[in-house]
């Protein structure tokens, strides 16, 4: 800890900054780790792109079928992307 506050480059945050701070939403970490934009996650997933910005934004929260299809899709999204696909045709 000592050498932490020592170095100017990487001292630890004090407890206001880390009350300031917003955590990433599981939406948009999810998107990230199967390296899809927001269109693509979207498209692939048939949500409201929209839905999707205001998950990410913290502006709304996903209710329960929408988590439901989160922990699916954070689960196996393949078998889900495919689910969809052929559910389309």
């Amino acid at each position: 800890m000592a050498a932490a506050r020592s170095d100017p480059d990487a001292r630890p945050l004090t407890a206001g900054q880390l009350a300031e701070m917003r955590r990433v939403s599981r939406v948009k970490v999810i998107r990230q780790r199967l390296g899809m934009t927001q269109a693509e996650f979207a498209q692939a997933f048939r949500l409201p792109i929209t839905t999707l910005r205001d998950w990410e934004q913290h502006r709304s929260r996903p209710d329960a079928p929408a988590r439901a299809l989160l922990l699916a899709i954070e689960r196996d999204p393949e078998t889900l992307r495919r689910l969809l696909a052929s559910a389309a045709e």
